[in-house]
């Protein structure tokens, strides 16, 4: 036993000096190691994307659902959104909005529909200088107020992509199931920046679909997320992470699921689009303050996160050192970057058409590398400078 322990060393260490000695074989070894773990990202989760379909039997569950939306100083968004809210074709709802404090035209746009449809209602919070609070009190106040058990959340700015958002949506809320999570998407606007933004979107919503299918549910978005009430108590609502300005939707969610109770949306019929953020540093604020939660995640979601867009950016690295390093073993090089792009292809494929987003499939091949540097700037940016602690 003594000499088999002695020879696995002295193995381990010959192995050592054999990749001291020879530098750039290291290259190939990481390159081969990141290719499994981006095959393993793509075949244990990432195809599960081909689960995540439209619900059937919309017209067969129908319970009565509370929308609440929070909002500060939204005067114009509520104009343009509400309405499409308030006119769905579902039998049994109301729409509660909190109104957060607002100093803008909020109260009167909030009154005017108050007056014309008797399903909504508005419910206040008074600005108090000597208690600052967050958006998770709006949340919470409105709450309180919901009469419906089945609880269905959306921001100001976004409008829901049909009549039918509340009908999908209640396709998935069949007995046992206490969380819905539906897809949030952005308008669609001109420009590099706009098809940035919709595309980061795209595969967190890929991420989060087929982490929740493998029974690894770590987030939902607020755009488009519904729960019931007796969820939120059961887990004291936001109390274990109420002083963080962000968390309400992933943090809220990752203490809620189990491995049964979550369901997933995605009918096109259900999703929600929101206005994007038109510059860069507008952007950049909102990304970082998303970042801020990311470090109350679980540690083993955190390094399931971590590890996919580490390895993505290794694994194209080495394959440009292996190039330039190993000219002759170019077809086994273009093997591997083939053998990625392939399963690539295919997800993002299903993913753009399942979401909507089909214009995004092109331009996706080149954010694929992007990204990752992007959230690494967000993350270095935020280690160097006050962190953003808006409302929304």
């Amino acid at each position: 036993m003594f000499s088999k322990i002695v020879m696995a060393k002295t193995n381990h260490v010959e192995y050592l000096n054999y990749i001291m000695a020879h530098p750039r074989m290291t290259v190939l070894i990481i390159g081969g190691l990141m290719l499994l773990i981006q095959l393993y990202y793509y075949l244990y989760y990432y195809l599960r994307i081909f689960g995540v379909s439209k619900p059937k039997d919309a017209e067969s569950h129908n319970p009565p659902l509370s929308v609440i939306i929070c909002a500060r100083d939204e005067d114009e968004n509520l104009r343009n959104h509400l309405p499409p809210i308030l006119e769905q074709a579902y039998p049994n709802y109301e729409v509660i909005v909190v109104d957060d404090c607002s100093t803008d035209d909020t109260e009167a746009v909030l009154n005017g529909f108050a007056q014309k449809y008797p399903h909504f209602r508005v419910t206040r919070i008074k600005q108090d200088d000597n208690f600052s609070h967050g958006k998770k009190l709006a949340l919470t106040v409105g709450i309180k107020a919901a009469k419906n058990n089945w609880l269905v959340f959306t921001d100001a700015d976004c409008r829901p992509a049909s009549k039918n958002w509340l009908r999908s949506l209640s396709a998935c809320m069949k007995p046992g199931k206490e969380l819905v999570l539906g897809y949030g998407g952005y308008e669609k606007e001109g420009g590099l920046l706009n098809s940035l933004i919709r595309y980061e979107t795209l595969f967190i919503a890929l991420q989060y679909f087929t982490f929740s299918a493998a029974r690894r549910t770590y987030m939902g978005v607020g755009r488009n997320l519904a729960y019931t009430k007796d969820l939120f108590f059961k887990n004291k609502g936001f109390a274990s992470h109420y002083q963080l300005a962000s968390g309400d939707d992933d943090l809220f969610v990752q203490q809620a699921t189990t491995e049964r109770n979550t369901a997933r949306c995605a009918d096109p019929d259900a999703f929600t689009y929101s206005v994007p953020k038109r510059s860069f540093a507008a952007w950049n604020s909102q990304k970082r303050r998303h970042l801020t939660t990311s470090g109350h995640y679980k540690p083993s979601i955190r390094r399931r996160l971590a590890w996919e867009p580490l390895s993505r950016v290794l694994f194209w690295a080495s394959i440009v050192m292996s190039l330039l390093w190993f000219p002759s073993f170019w077809p086994y090089i273009a093997g591997a970057a083939a053998l990625r792009w392939l399963f690539q292809i295919i997800v993002l494929a299903k993913t753009t058409r399942q979401l909507n987003e089909k214009k995004l499939f092109f331009p996706a091949l080149g954010y694929d590398i992007l990204i990752p540097f992007l959230y690494f700037y967000f993350w270095a940016h935020n280690l160097i400078s006050v962190k953003p602690n808006r409302w929304k």
